[in-house]
């Protein structure tokens, strides 16, 4: 209220002026081999103050919430907006800047402290002593990491959001060896992580899943390598989300399409002539931005700039009709787009990233789709990827496969892996998984900006079924 109540009595007399105020506190806890690691503990607080006039922007953060410290920094972000008035390609002045009110909270049904810390570790060295049961195992681990973030975004005009949110990253990993042959399998890739409290463990098989990944690991290294050649492809739920968080989510980013990200985390094949009519897959492939489902990574009510997430379309029966874009890159590039303007920290602006990007569940079971092939491999959980500064060229490895001939999954095959072209990949698409498919993942590390900022993002998918894709077994 003390702080609202500054910005208010500050705020210079400009088009625009905003204050994002953030707060977080995390902890970590991880134990490597039975053996608990040091505990890491952190907290941050601050604010980012943004000031639009004349057509120029600037903006200027603190941690310093004092009267002077927020008078300084006000007057920082003036002097900018001042500086870049009349020399940028945009009129930012021109930008109808949203004045929201509203709120969020993290659903919460068992609060992080409602169990001591002494009492979270035990549970992990306990899971961590499920893992060594045979003497191929030769490392393991278990982590789980939490964070709890609070924001307040105020404007000139009166809008005011106040926003709580808390994640959780859940984490085990098993690496087996023997005859020169190393094989690691993990919980969903790292990406079985979600909003909410410790509910979270059960919802992802914390406390089941880790005797099913030592026997996957140990029955991987007597397997064969995983053939090469063009063939059918399933992949499972924790692959599908890298798939499309690499190759839909990133190349649908606006300001990569504007070319803002060129020198670091790279362009875009989607041209902005292709929003309306570029068949971008297969009729099946239907994407959604999604904030609105509360358990999921990151699901919120307004962006970083104030607006109201809802759900909308990114491709629709395989057409690509809506950009991942802000209401500032909406304004730039005249293409619609969504309320994902998101920043990292408050020290950070806010930029353009996606959020919940979901594929749509279809109709077919896993059971159909792999009735459905005569030479193929079941892929699940990722473990490498690469794609070009395009994010059109690709190559992903998995930890898991198994063949399927003629209708049926066969033997295992080890370190498979699978290389494409995003628009010929896609239009391939011929089966999506029914809900009984479909897992709610994401990832906590999603990288992007300069200077970096490493998002949150959330990817809820099926299982999906493509055809005639160049698989390749690693060394």
């Amino acid at each position: 209220m003390e702080l609202e109540r500054l910005f208010r009595e500050l705020a210079p007399d400009v088009d625009f002026c905003s204050l994002r105020y953030e707060s977080e506190r995390s902890e970590s806890l991880h134990v490597r081999q039975d053996v608990p690691l040091p505990v890491g503990s952190d907290a941050d607080v601050g604010a980012m103050v943004t000031v639009i006039d004349k057509g120029g922007l600037g903006y200027a953060a603190t941690p310093d919430l004092s009267r002077s410290g927020l008078e300084r920094a006000l007057r920082r972000a003036a002097d900018w907006a001042k500086a870049t008035a009349g020399h940028g390609v945009t009129d930012f002045s021109a930008i109808e800047m949203p004045h929201p009110t509203g709120s969020y909270a993290t659903p919460v049904e068992k609060a992080w402290d409602s169990l001591d810390l002494a009492s979270k570790v035990d549970m992990l060295v306990a899971e961590s002593k499920r893992l060594k049961t045979d003497d191929r195992v030769v490392d393991w681990q278990v982590g789980l990491d939490y964070n709890h973030r609070e924001t307040v975004y105020l404007t000139s005009e009166g809008g005011k959001v106040e926003q709580s949110f808390d994640f959780m990253v859940p984490g085990i990993d098993v690496t087996a060896h023997a005859d020169g042959e190393t094989i690691s399998r993990s919980l969903g890739g790292r990406g079985a992580c979600r909003q909410g409290g410790l509910e979270v463990l059960d919802a992802v098989r914390f406390r089941e899943v880790g005797p099913e990944l030592v026997e996957d690991a140990l029955a991987l290294l007597s397997a064969p390598p995983c053939p090469s050649g063009d063939m059918d492809l399933v992949l499972a739920p924790d692959q599908m989300i890298l798939q499309v968080h690499e190759s839909i989510g990133h190349p649908l980013e606006l300001d990569r399409i504007l070319g803002d990200e060129r020198n670091y985390a790279g362009r875009s094949f989607v041209t902005l002539d292709m929003f309306g009519s570029f068949r971008y897959g297969s009729d099946l492939l239907n994407i959604t931005h999604d904030p609105s489902r509360p358990f999921q990574f990151a699901s919120y009510a307004f962006d970083d700039e104030g607006s109201a997430s809802e759900r909308e379309y990114l491709i629709q029966n395989g057409i690509l009709v809506r950009a991942l874009g802000g209401c500032v890159s909406q304004h730039r590039a005249g293409v619609p787009g969504v309320a994902n303007s998101r920043a990292s920290s408050w020290n950070r602006p806010p930029i353009d990233r996606m959020a919940n990007v979901n594929l749509e569940p279809g109709t077919s079971s896993l059971e159909e789709m792999i009735g459905s092939v005569e030479n193929g491999v079941y892929m699940k959980t990722n473990t490498s990827w690469s794609i070009d500064d395009s994010r059109n060229k690709f190559q992903f490895g998995c930890e898991w496969g198994q063949r399927i001939e003629n209708g049926r999954l066969t033997h295992l095959v080890k370190k498979p892996n699978y290389r494409g072209i995003s628009r010929t990949f896609w239009r391939n698409l011929a089966a999506v998984g029914n809900e009984d498919t479909l897992e709610v993942l994401g990832t906590p590390n999603c990288g992007k900006g300069e200077p970096s900022q490493a998002a949150r993002a959330g990817h809820a998918a099926p299982a999906c079924l493509f055809r005639d894709t160049a698989v390749f077994g690693g060394e």
